[in-house]
């Protein structure tokens, strides 16, 4: 009898529920069954997507489940057939910044702290090395449009901020966003903003979305809505509209384009019509989703940009390479509040969501390699021992110390609104988290130690995959292997001359592997 058919006949003979032992084994048989009917996609990817839960740490995505579902439910990308984990240090950091994480996912080189798209030669804040040639690090990005694809990006933080200028940006400095934040002996380098429309590969960009607008118009208006957040961004001040600039270059070639204010402009772009889009829907970042206006005049959704994207990509016959980052989740951790940083968590399993249904409903689906990973960590923590069930922003228990409840989200360290701690007669005293509202958007879980804010953590993430050679992300990877598997995976950059598939008889597998080591041993020795 097949599992399959083992399965049905539990789920009819029992009324089963987790109680019961049955459920476990039907639960079991049926992962059982998924697991044996995985088969390996070796079809070259025609197009690549790459989701980035910016600061969306293994606890993260547990706490989202939970949040979302419920202990044993699932996200979107967690039903993905191939699953393994990468290293996120930096170059010189055992915990690394946004800013050398993206660089590693999309140049697959490992680089410096605080540096964008330059190698390790380059120290952060050295102008003068991250001029130099050798020190530049090349793109999927710039690979995928070598080899004739639509490429573009989205972010919910600014079109400048450190994991999209790792997409196409070289800097010394990541927060060199713009003109105002070059320091003086930074006067020959140019800011991030300006390589965007300038340089290659940004300005062929087919889809630009995100926020940003000040610091790519001076003297922009102000917008409506404001996000509740820490930091604060640079300001354009050389007088450029470099949007402008950005239209007039693409008038010039000809092309038609879009730029998108609000969700309103955004839904009336017609992607049948539009060759390139520019959306920046709010001076800074966007706001949080929990806050977001979803009126026509507010800011769009991350799954009404991400679909949008697609459809407008997919129509190029060579395929496309789209980089979607949820990026407030890192920023509401910063904050160290955790239900809005697992609030945005659910946008992008909204976005994952819609965005299979999409390639399914095109037939594009087993063409298409999807990935979903983070670039880092942060410090959240998920403490016993709460019943099964309980909110996950609710109480673990007491304290078997001071007989003071505690929350089961915690983190190592935060801000000053994460830490519940006072002096009563020379005594140091934890708040009672049973008096207060935990399930608050602004509640800030209870931190050890006091810092400025929330830091990122150092351990592994996860990277999600599906379609063409996603089994080949399957244990322990170092980050920069994202960018080698993309690669791989559409045959772009320096396996774009990959014709044969490693796979077959183990004879021609074990031909196809030497072929392989050769070309690529090729390419680095005559670099």
């Amino acid at each position: 009898m097949s599992i399959f058919l083992l399965c049905l006949l539990f789920r009819f003979t029992y009324g089963l529920t987790e109680i019961d032992k049955n459920y476990w084994k039907e639960s079991d048989l049926n992962d059982l069954h998924e697991s044996l009917d995985v088969a390996y996609n070796t079809n070259i990817a025609k197009n690549v997507i790459i989701f980035i839960g910016d600061g969306m740490g293994p606890n993260t995505v547990t706490a989202a489940r939970i949040y979302s579902e419920s202990e044993s439910g699932y996200l979107s990308w967690e039903r993905f057939p191939h699953l393994g984990a990468i290293k996120t240090y930096a170059a010189d950091k055992q915990v690394p910044d946004s800013a050398n994480t993206a660089t590693a996912l999309f140049t697959g080189t490992k680089t410096n702290y605080g540096t964008v798209g330059v190698d390790s030669n380059v120290k952060r804040y050295d102008c003068e090395a991250s001029l130099v040639e050798e020190n530049k690090l090349i793109s999927v990005a710039t690979s995928a449009q070598e080899a004739g694809k639509s490429t573009g990006f989205i972010t919910t933080t600014r079109v400048t901020h450190a994991t999209p200028a790792g997409f196409f940006a070289h800097s010394a400095d990541r927060d060199w966003e713009c003109d105002s934040s070059l320091p003086p002996d930074a006067s020959n380098c140019k800011d991030i903003g300006r390589q965007l429309v300038e340089d290659l590969p940004g300005k062929k960009f087919n889809v630009i979305m995100g926020g940003g607008r000040q610091l790519m118009q001076a003297n922009s208006p102000d917008l409506p809505q404001d996000p509740i957040v820490m930091f604060d961004s640079c300001v354009r001040t050389d007088g450029r509209d470099l949007i402008a600039e950005w239209a007039e270059e693409k008038k010039s070639w000809g092309a038609r384009y879009a730029l998108p204010n609000n969700t309103r402009d955004l839904l009336n772009v017609d992607v049948s019509q539009t060759d390139y889009l520019f959306g920046l829907f709010q001076n800074s970042y966007l706001p949080y989703d929990y806050i977001r206006d979803k009126s026509e005049n507010g800011v769009p959704s991350l799954e009404l940009m991400t679909t949008t994207a697609v459809k407008l990509l997919m129509k190029n016959e060579n395929g496309f390479l789209l980089m979607v980052e949820s990026g407030m989740i890192d920023i509401a951790h910063h904050a160290g509040k955790a239900r809005i940083a697992l609030h945005e968590v659910m946008g992008l399993n909204d976005a994952v969501n819609s965005t299979i249904k999409l390639l399914k409903d095109a037939g594009i689906e087993k063409e298409t390699l999807l990935i979903v990973t983070s670039d880092h960590s942060h410090t959240l923590t998920i403490s016993g021992y709460a019943d099964k069930g309980n909110s996950i922003l609710g109480l673990a228990g007491k304290s078997k110390v001071d007989g003071v409840p505690y929350t089961t989200l915690g983190y190592a360290n935060s801000g000053i609104a994460n830490y519940h701690y006072t002096a009563v007669n020379g005594t140091v005293v934890r708040e009672d988290p049973s008096k207060v509202d935990t399930m608050s958007w602004d509640y800030g879980q209870q931190a050890a130690v006091l810092q400025d804010e929330n830091t990122h953590g150092g351990n592994d993430v996860f990277v999600y995959a599906s379609g063409p050679y996603a089994h080949l992300f399957h244990r322990i990877h170092e980050q920069s292997y994202v960018a080698t598997v993309m690669r791989y995976a559409s045959r772009i950059g320096e396996f774009s001359s990959v014709t044969s598939s490693p796979y077959g008889s183990s004879s021609s597998s074990i031909l196809s592997s030497v072929f392989l080591l050769i070309i690529i041993q090729s390419i680095y020795l005559f670099q």
